[in-house]
């Protein structure tokens, strides 16, 4: 048997339904899984605010979009394909999931015993470490320059279980970098703004340099032509998320210094 024809063979297996339903049903569980917290919640507290669910809904929508579908299909031999599921998956879809508050819906949906022993472990050492920006960053940038600059790219697209953790992971630590940036929900290991500026933006550069890395040097396997438009869609797509986040922790940095105003005793 040919190498090539093992090439093949690997493409038509992850081009199946298998590994796209593998990857799909986690985020189809959630949505579910945030809609009956929510009808849940209304039940017993003020009701939950729409656009927290639409956003939530939305963030779902686009990462089974990354994973199964024409787009995820299209991933497989066009890199410009890839990078826009890339955007979607590892970056817009945290975005818009974070902005819904899941932790803040499951605290109020969970009864108080347990609710509590989950609060007890958001403020665990290990959850501490996890959620500090700077090794967010790490799990999230460094990952992809793994990814981008070595024969794992290549690799991801003739091996089943590499292709399903890579996209896992790729979303994973797109949350949780986005989880340690903006504070939505309540984290209990608090780090300043100027310290999660400053996570941010060695992030930035990092995913900015790293694109240019693949503009000049195409991953294993990928054509000059898509490697250069993939990698400007990385570097301006990237930029457009990012602005969003700059916006959202700005404005909140904003909102916590800005001087209260003084009470007066008639």
């Amino acid at each position: 048997m040919s190498m090539n024809h093992v090439h093949e063979e690997a493409a038509r297996s992850l081009l199946g339904p298998g590994p796209q339903l593998i990857l799909a049903l986690p985020f189809v569980c959630a949505l579910f899984l945030y809609v009956w917290a929510v009808i849940r919640s209304n039940r017993r507290f003020k009701k939950w605010p729409l656009y927290r669910t639409v956003s939530w809904s939305a963030g779902v929508f686009l990462a089974i979009a990354a994973v199964a579908g024409p787009l995820a299909e299209k991933a497989h031999h066009d890199f410009q394909a890839h990078m826009l599921g890339h955007l979607f998956l590892g970056m817009l879809a945290p975005l818009l999931m974070v902005l819904a508050a899941p932790m803040m819906l499951t605290l109020r949906t969970l009864p108080r015993d347990k609710a509590r022993k989950l609060s007890q472990l958001l403020k665990s050492r290990p959850l501490n470490v996890l959620s500090d920006p700077f090794f967010a960053s790490f799990l999230n940038i460094g990952a992809l320059w793994l990814l981008y600059t070595t024969s794992l790219y290549s690799a991801m697209h003739e091996n089943i279980p590499l292709h399903i953790f890579i996209h896992l992971h790729v979303f994973l630590a797109g949350f949780l970098f986005t989880v340690s940036l903006i504070y939505i929900d309540p984290i209990p290991h608090r780090k300043s703004y100027a310290y999660r500026a400053a996570a941010l933006l060695s992030a930035l550069a990092a995913h900015g340099i790293l694109s240019k890395i693949i503009y000049a040097r195409p991953p294993e396997g990928v054509p000059a032509d898509q490697a250069e438009s993939g990698s400007i869609l990385m570097y301006y797509g990237g930029d457009a998320i990012d602005i969003i986040l700059i916006f959202i922790l700005c404005l909140q940095w904003y909102k916590a210094s800005r001087p209260k105003p003084a009470v007066t005793n008639l």
